[in-house]
């Protein structure tokens, strides 16, 4: 799931569908999303009542053949333990029994409370019901989604517990060290001197029954050895006790300094990770800015080749245009002025014939 979570396409958003099943599952996942800085918006529970969720699962029916679904219920066949498309053999699960279902139900059941609480307390749990028209589901569907809260609210939310979190690390693993130092240095330090103190007693008693039974004897002599012996006892107890509480504190010093040490090297793990994500985030920026560049300038080129083809056949049709124009009014012109020098022509013949009548006409008349 991690490997999936770190594709490109993740960046768009995602559902999980199915998953998480169980508490450990889901407070796994809420890591995996915290590292990934992703957090999850909500979980939606598509609620059907526990007879319909029998009759969906023990009316299924799968083709052998082309893998298409029916139920016996809901949406059966018409060739009834045929396939509509293909004609193969419709084929039932063998857990696909109402025994089997009850068990599986109160299994998820079972698991998924503890999930629904975990999801209600974050205020991400979401139920729609899932019987009815699917066009109404869906809408349901819609308008839930619409109650979450932001992912940009979620990864500020994100931003501080994380930090908190790093702070609780630490001291965690220097309450833990300081624990263990505890446990393996001054509990036995302790168990020593109460060691010490039992051996000094019973040599007191042992000696006590001494001087009892020799009183008679050398009770001054006894009493004074016994003295001695429990002088020497106590003051190799207390010189013995004091080394190894002095032991003690050495090693819890060191251990208190190692603790640190760690701690230190947690903080500058998480501090180079965190800048080790913020160089892959600013490359990837580089590298989708350079792309968008790349197609801007693609872009440009193109359009500037189309408007280079539209001018340069807008110029051809403007010359032609012109040509064409030019050509019509040198025929008219050439028309008009062929036109003058017929008449231009005519004119004269036509005095001449005049002329000629008339001299006729004298003539006759002579």
């Amino acid at each position: 799931i991690r490997e999936r979570l770190e594709e490109e396409d993740v960046a768009k958003g995602f559902i999980l569908d199915g998953f998480p099943r169980t508490l450990p599952q889901a407070e796994e996942l809420d890591k995996i999303l915290a590292q990934l800085r992703i957090p999850i918006q909500g979980a939606v529970l598509i609620d059907v009542d526990v007879d319909a969720l029998i009759q969906r699962l023990g009316g299924r029916q799968t083709c052998s053949a082309c893998g298409q679904m029916y139920n016996m219920y809901t949406s059966p066949s018409k060739l009834y333990d045929h396939c509509d498309v293909c004609g193969g053999e419709l084929r039932q699960r063998a857990d696909d029994n109402e025994e089997i279902i009850g068990n599986r139900l109160r299994i998820y059941e079972a698991q998924i409370l503890p999930l629904l609480d975990f999801y209600r307390e974050q205020d991400k749990l979401r139920t729609i019901q899932g019987i009815g028209e699917i066009d109404d589901i869906f809408a349901a569907l819609q308008k839930e989604i619409k109650t979450l809260p932001s992912e940009e609210a979620l990864l500020k939310e994100l931003n501080a517990i994380s930090f908190d979190d790093l702070e609780r690390k630490v001291l965690e693993t220097v309450q833990q060290a300081l624990a263990t130092a505890n446990k393996d240095l001054i509990e036995p330090a302790d168990e020593a001197l109460q060691k010490a103190e039992k051996i000094v007693t019973k040599e007191v008693k042992k000696v006590s029954k001494k001087v009892t039974k020799a009183v008679k004897k050398d009770a001054k002599e006894i009493k004074k050895q016994a003295k001695a012996i429990s002088k020497k006892v106590t003051k190799a107890a207390k010189k013995e006790a004091k080394e190894i509480k002095k032991q003690a504190k050495t090693i819890s010093k060191k251990v208190t300094k190692a603790a640190k040490k760690e701690a230190k090297a947690i903080s500058k793990k998480v501090t180079k990770a965190a800048s080790k994500a913020k160089k892959k985030v600013t490359k990837v920026a580089k590298k989708e800015v350079k792309a968008l560049k790349k197609e801007a300038k693609t872009i440009s080129k193109k359009v500037s080749k189309k408007v280079s083809k539209a001018t340069r056949d807008l110029k051809k049709k403007v010359t032609k245009t012109t040509t064409k124009k030019k050509k019509a009014a040198t025929k008219k012109a050439v028309g008009k002025v062929a036109k003058k020098k017929v008449v231009a022509k005519k004119k004269p013949a036509t005095k001449t014939a005049k002329k000629k009548t008339a001299k006729k006409k004298t003539a006759k008349k002579r």
